[in-house]
């Protein structure tokens, strides 16, 4: 007899493979980034260079680790709740059903190590492995949810995520304008000597 709990470490393992493969990505445009502004050369001065990539690499990991354990707990919870509300089932069974999504997931974190230098690579495999997980999941799970209940789990998903989303893309992009425009400015400062308040009065909203 299949033990149920063989796949309940592969989540874990695949947020470790996603973080890592993201974070090993950033890296790489944090350590530019900061050449470019001139901080990277003062760092040396303090660190080897070894010591700042690997620095800049576990604190990405860990944001990214973070943010995907989040993700994950939200998701189980928003499944849960579509099997409550648009289920028959009362006994945990299609709990049971979709345990074996997991490895969806991990074979996405695999492969993700393979895609480190493309930002829509790693995005759009993140994405594709999320698409073909909910489709396992409502194949599993159709014999205890009825056509009403279909429509009611895919509206509850829809715009739960699409909310939460465009919240977060909303909020990034204003710390992101933020963000460059105080970056934009210390560089004028250094190579034209424009001072930073002179610099941000004149850079758009």
């Amino acid at each position: 007899m299949k033990n149920t709990y063989l796949t309940s470490h592969f989540p874990l393992f695949a947020i470790l493979l996603f973080s890592l493969s993201f974070a090993v990505y950033t890296e790489r445009q944090v350590s530019s980034f900061l050449q470019d502004i001139g901080l990277y050369q003062g760092m040396m001065e303090v660190m080897s260079e070894a010591g700042i990539k690997i620095s800049i690499l576990l604190f990405c990991m860990l944001f990214y680790f973070m943010l995907f354990a989040a993700f994950k707990l939200i998701a189980g919870t928003i499944l849960e709740l579509s099997l409550l509300f648009f289920s028959k089932d009362q006994e945990g069974e299609a709990l049971q059903k979709i345990r074996g999504g997991s490895w969806i997931y991990l074979g996405a974190g695999l492969i993700s190590l393979l895609l480190v230098s493309s930002a829509a690579a790693l995005g759009g495999l993140f994405l594709t492995a999320a698409i073909v997980y909910f489709t396992y999941f409502l194949f599993r799970t159709k014999d205890f949810i009825s056509a009403s209940g279909l429509i009611g789990v895919l509206f509850l998903h829809g715009s739960f995520w699409t909310a939460l989303f465009l919240s977060i893309g909303y909020t990034g992009l204003r710390l992101y304008k933020q963000f460059y425009r105080k970056s934009a400015c210390l560089v004028m400062d250094k190579k034209s000597g424009v001072s930073a308040a002179d610099c941000r009065e004149s850079l758009p909203e």
